[in-house]
């Protein structure tokens, strides 16, 4: 599987060469952890279990794959996605996204679902290579694995106060909501009552992403008052792929 999934490109100006490869043990998750510190902790200030060893973890690491980009053979962890599929879920007590949405209408796809989340990118990388190579390693993890569908919480900051997300969830929700028998219901609501509709709103890249595949919205955003975040729970069929961007992702990494 291990070599399956080697994802490579070369690029000067990033050193010698980013690759993509699964980590192999306790040491390398560290490593992960330790980018998503530098990201979520320190870069957009979430509240993070772990943050006093300059580490992002939870309960449900020990029970992922955590996809790593290097910069170079043993060089520094510069891209991750963690991926929990449905036999660590139950060893974890459920999916991450379970404790953000009630899941009950989606229970009878979790034996076919794998979850994705923790997406991150070092400051320094963030010129398209890395996501790139992460991106065409996730997708042949999943197509190599047979999973049938993909969930994961996809969040929008709040930084900048509740007006913009509001108007990208509210967007989302009109354009892009699954069916009825697969919507999740947030367990604490980021409200979108009350907020102004503004014009012209970017919807982040990773969400444009998702979309491009054909992943649809399952429903109102979750508040996550760690990230200061409002999420939402997105919902890719497998089968109904964006097949022409999916061989976009594969031949760009």
């Amino acid at each position: 599987m291990q070599s399956q999934l080697q994802t490579e490109i070369h690029d000067d100006t990033c050193g010698p060469r980013l690759h993509a490869h699964l980590a192999s043990g306790p040491a390398e998750v560290e490593e992960a952890q330790r980018l998503r510190y530098l990201v979520f902790g320190r870069e957009r200030a979430a509240r993070l279990a772990g943050e006093a060893d300059g580490l992002d973890r939870d309960r449900f690491d020990r029970h992922c794959r955590h996809l790593l980009v290097r910069d170079g053979v043993g060089g520094p962890v510069v891209g991750t996605y963690r991926v929990l599929d449905y036999e660590g879920a139950r060893a974890a007590g459920g999916f991450y996204s379970a404790s953000e949405f009630d899941l009950r209408r989606l229970a009878h796809l979790a034996p076919w679902t794998v979850e994705i989340g923790r997406a991150c990118v070092h400051p320094q990388y963030r010129n398209g290579l890395a996501i790139a190579v992460l991106w065409g390693a996730l997708m042949r993890h999943i197509l190599l694995r047979g999973y049938q569908f993909v969930i994961g919480c996809a969040s929008v900051e709040t930084r900048d106060g509740g007006d913009v997300a509001a108007t990208i969830c509210r967007q989302l929700l009109s354009r892009h909501l699954a069916a009825e028998e697969l919507r999740a219901a947030p367990h604490r609501a980021f409200v979108l009552e009350g907020w102004a509709d503004l014009p012209d709103v970017q919807i982040p890249g990773l969400i444009k992403a998702y979309l491009r595949l054909g992943a649809e919205v399952c429903g109102e955003p979750a508040w996550d008052p760690d990230f200061k975040t409002a999420d939402l729970l997105m919902l890719l069929q497998v089968a109904r792929m964006n097949a022409r961007y999916v061989e976009r992702i594969l031949r760009d990494s």
